[in-house]
């Protein structure tokens, strides 16, 4: 990495000379740098809605970028140790897809863990791949999903041989990595791309006592959620390019969905925030391992509650762990993450990530102070004094093994017809289930809804999560493939 040329922010250096020039507007959009909406102005404020502007020729387009927008996605390919780097402005969902969707062409297979999020399904919808599904290890002790075991890829492919791609989380929502590099090896070895989702893991490119990033372990590509862990406005996130992906071909796919009219505020915070990472991102994460270290230390000290962490790595299914994530197991007071959540939220004034029906996770990031963890522990330390009961009848579990009867496109797109969701066993959905977050589908287009299923799914209501993907939004009824 160069470091004097990291020093740059092309996008947010072209977008102060544009405010230096006072330029009058007569382009869109309309609010014409804040006058048209005094209200959002005065919300938002001045600075943020002068950089509010369309695409010209001194700011580039995002679509076919060839002067301030490449040499920033340059400098951040050279920062994130990609041969090319792409904007986006969709969220890492929009990465994902591109992703898959590059790779993965109509009726071809790509092998992956089930417990993905929910947008790497929806790209199987959109462009008729085929999943093959390697089931994630399981720990008996949290109930959670863990990573993809190598020798299970293995099999995966030796069965699977005309599969093009594989797809890795890097790490799960929980925090746990699979054998990243492993798996590489396997699968190109076998003519296959590998494809990371590392939508929470911005922050292993940047400190050496995290786990390996994608494009280290030599994936192929991989979407990174910037505003998660490394600093940018949400939904801005970047999609990396190894050497063996095409690099024309995966802006053209990226063009099929992503917005003609990218959001400069959006562009500008991923070419700031990879700048700060870049200079400072060593310093910075050396922070957060202290903070999230001396957290998951403080929570374990007040009894009920287990701060899980690289005591679990095993070689295998849990091939490393990310401590950056502060996922904590609330079962042992008697409660459910979700009420966890919603406890601290409603009572505390805490917002965490999320909560599930054993598990809640608290992300640790650069902006997190001593003071604020102090609070959190006291306030979980709390919690249990005045809410703990008995376990007895918890659902003990988070994932469910799917049995896939119809690939997802094909039942997304089948004729159905509406049951009620309680004599829905048996059938095949044409839907998403999913508690939001973490996004990790119960339930995909043509899978089988069996009584595990549906009592997962009566739990979860009950307990609070929000539940979602169905048309029915108060999940009553559900659409199944009609017979």
């Amino acid at each position: 990495m160069d470091l004097e040329q990291q020093k740059k922010a092309p996008v947010f250096e072209a977008l102060e000379t544009l405010k230096r020039m006072r330029v009058v507007p007569f382009d869109v959009p309309g609010h014409k740098r804040g006058r048209g909406n005094p209200e959002l102005t005065e919300f938002l404020g001045q600075r943020a809605l002068s950089v509010d502007v369309n695409s010209m020729k001194p700011l580039d387009n995002l679509c076919h970028p060839v002067s301030v927008i490449k040499e920033a996605e340059e400098l951040a390919a050279d920062a994130f140790g990609a041969e090319h780097a792409f904007f986006m402005v969709g969220g890492t969902t929009s990465a994902v897809q591109a992703m898959i969707l590059a790779a993965c062409r109509k009726n071809e297979k790509i092998i992956l863990p089930r417990n993905v999020h929910r947008s790497a399904i929806n790209a199987l919808v959109l462009g008729g791949g085929v999943p093959v599904y390697v089931n994630p290890g399981t720990n008996k002790e949290y109930g959670i999903p863990l990573g993809m075991e190598l020798a299970e890829v293995e099999k995966a492919i030796e069965q699977n041989p005309d599969a093009k791609a594989v797809l890795v989380n890097n790490p799960t929502y929980y925090g746990i990595c699979s054998d990243l590099k492993g798996i590489v090896e396997l699968a190109h070895r076998h003519g296959m791309l590998v494809l990371a989702d590392e939508a929470h893991g911005t922050h292993f490119y940047f400190h050496d006592e995290l786990p390996v990033s994608a494009m280290e372990a030599g994936a192929d590509m991989a979407a990174v959620s910037m505003h998660k862990t490394g600093g940018s406005l949400t939904q801005s996130s970047l999609l990396l390019l190894g050497k063996n992906a095409p690099e024309g071909y995966v802006r053209q796919i990226i063009n099929l969905t992503q917005t003609t009219s990218g959001s400069y505020l959006l562009l500008s915070s991923l070419d700031i925030s990879r700048r700060n990472l870049a200079l400072r991102g060593k310093q910075i994460f050396d922070r957060v391992l202290y903070l999230a270290r001396d957290a998951r230390e403080e929570v374990n000290k007040i009894g009920g509650y287990c701060a899980y962490g690289t005591e679990l790595v095993n070689g295998r299914d849990v091939f490393a762990f990310d401590e950056t994530k502060l996922s904590i197991y609330t079962r042992g007071i008697g409660l459910a993450g979700i009420e966890v959540y919603d406890i601290l939220r409603d009572d505390y004034g805490i917002q965490i990530e999320f909560g599930d029906l054993g598990n809640i996770l608290a992300i640790i990031s650069v902006g997190d102070t001593e003071l604020a963890i102090e609070r959190l522990v006291s306030s979980l330390a709390e919690i249990r004094r005045r809410f703990s009961k008995s376990a007895e009848g918890m659902f003990d579990h988070e994932y469910i093994t799917p049995d896939v009867v119809v690939r997802p496109q094909k039942a997304f797109y089948a004729d159905t017809r509406v049951v009620a969701l309680p004599e829905a066993a048996g059938l095949v959905s044409a839907e998403f289930v999913m508690c939001y977050p973490p996004g990790i589908p119960i339930l995909a287009p043509g899978e089988r809804i069996t009584q595990e299923i549906l009592s997962y799914i009566a739990y979860a209501k009950e307990k609070g999560c929000s539940l979602t993907g169905t048309q029915d939004i108060d999940l009553n009824t559900i659409h199944v493939i009609a017979d």
